[in-house]
């Protein structure tokens, strides 16, 4: 376990690309669902870039901190899921889709947007071990994890939503069914093999960081 003093630095560079990140997500879901029709996200203040409105006090604040002094091998959390209501969509399978998508592609604008702010910090002077550079690489990597997270295919993540939609009605109905167990599933995956998580998400840094320009 680490000590006291390097969990509380880790946490000071983590905590705002995190809450970017899982900010990003949520409202990715509540736009797209907005687009497509679903204008319940507007009542539940939802449609909105404001932390504040998609914070979950367990999953935002509780489980991340309870992740570093675990030493897990990287940092987990949600914020509040944004609630769908299909009704009023035009292609249920297809937009159901695109919603469950707009979350992960969220996470792909915040780590384009944490890697320039990288690059412009380094073009104006910053040092490589600087607070802004150091915070905003984290932003780009743990951005590129929550991406790949959340497409795992483990009801009832985004990836798990996406699959559903291309299975006929029993099957989908049987992999739904998973959900209730899908913590334990991806604890599982985590302690026990992580590199399906972080390979990917490695790889996604490196491209994001070679398509911008960034020297990491």
């Amino acid at each position: 376990m680490p000590d006291l003093a390097s969990s509380i630095h880790y946490l000071s560079l983590m905590a705002l690309p995190f809450l970017l990140a899982v900010t990003l997500h949520e409202a990715g879901h509540a736009f797209a669902a907005y687009y497509l029709g679903d204008k319940s996200q507007v009542a539940e203040g939802r449609l909105s870039l404001n932390p504040l409105n998609h914070i979950d006090p367990f999953g935002t604040v509780v489980i991340p901190i309870v992740a570093v002094l675990a030493n897990l091998p990287f940092l987990i959390g949600y914020a509040k899921p944004v609630m769908i209501d299909p009704r009023p969509f035009q292609k249920l399978r297809r937009d159901l889709v695109l919603v469950a998508i707009a979350g992960p592609l969220g996470n792909v604008v915040v780590a384009l947007f944490c890697a320039y702010m990288v690059r412009f910090a380094l073009m104006f002077g910053a040092g490589p071990e600087s607070w802004i550079v150091n915070t905003m690489v984290f932003g780009i990597y743990i951005n590129c994890l929550f991406m790949v997270f959340n497409l795992l295919p483990i009801p009832p993540l985004d990836g798990a939503g996406i699959v559903e939609q291309f299975l006929p009605y029993e099957a989908a109905q049987k992999y739904r069914s998973i959900a209730p167990f899908g913590f334990m599933i991806l604890m599982g995956v985590i302690i026990l093999a992580p590199s399906v998580i972080m390979v990917p998400s490695s790889m996604m840094f490196g491209l994001i960081a070679y398509l911008v320009g960034v020297p990491v």
